[in-house]
């Protein structure tokens, strides 16, 4: 990713994006163009994708790919996170159905260039969204996932489950049966895994 130094509104960025070739962030006036994802992260995003919609086909969440924009106003911040899931009504930017508000669970597969990032200012811009109550990280190039919670505290958020296990499941809060990490890690490759 690389920032591109321009003074755009949002309401600018916005319109700008929405006739854009290729997907960029903005914060707070700047523009950070997104880089391509590598094969192990398409591929873990995508089987995500599977198994999480397969799980919500008769419920009242739905879930959303990378291709859904999500707008955090206290942070002035657009954003496209890999994968997140909406539970009931979807609040929508405006009548174009490509920005939301209210993400529940927000999934980020990892990639070195983004790791950091995504673990730390993204992760406090997150916690921003009043809905926002699960956060899932997946590490694209070894066998990781961490699932983080917020609390019944205000903002006090707990790792609840970290697992390097290829052999090992996780449990999202608002799906009602586990995703194992064969099935996110399927079909990747060269990917660093402990399974003792």
């Amino acid at each position: 990713m690389s920032a591109v130094e321009k003074t755009l509104s949002p309401d600018d960025y916005l319109q700008w994006e929405r006739a854009a070739e290729f997907k960029s962030e903005y914060h707070r006036g700047t523009i950070t163009l997104m880089a391509g994802a590598s094969r192990n992260h398409n591929r873990v995003t995508a089987n995500l994708s599977v198994e999480i919609g397969v799980r919500l086909k008769n419920s009242r969440c739905q879930h959303f790919s990378q291709d859904f924009r999500l707008w955090i106003p206290t942070e002035e911040f657009y954003t496209y996170p890999d994968l997140t899931i909406v539970c009931g009504k979807l609040e929508l930017l405006d009548d174009q159905f490509d920005t939301m508000l209210n993400p529940t669970t927000i999934i980020e597969v990892l990639s070195k260039s983004t790791a950091q990032y995504d673990r730390s200012e993204k992760f406090e811009y997150y916690r921003s969204i009043p809905s926002f109550k699960e956060y899932v990280l997946i590490d694209s190039e070894r066998v990781k996932v961490e699932v983080w919670q917020k609390l019944e505290s205000p903002n006090v958020w707990a790792l609840v489950h970290e697992t390097r296990r290829l052999d090992d499941s996780i449990q999202l809060m608002m799906l009602p049966s586990a995703i194992s990490l064969q099935d996110i890690y399927a079909q990747t490759v060269g990917l660093l895994h402990i399974n003792d």
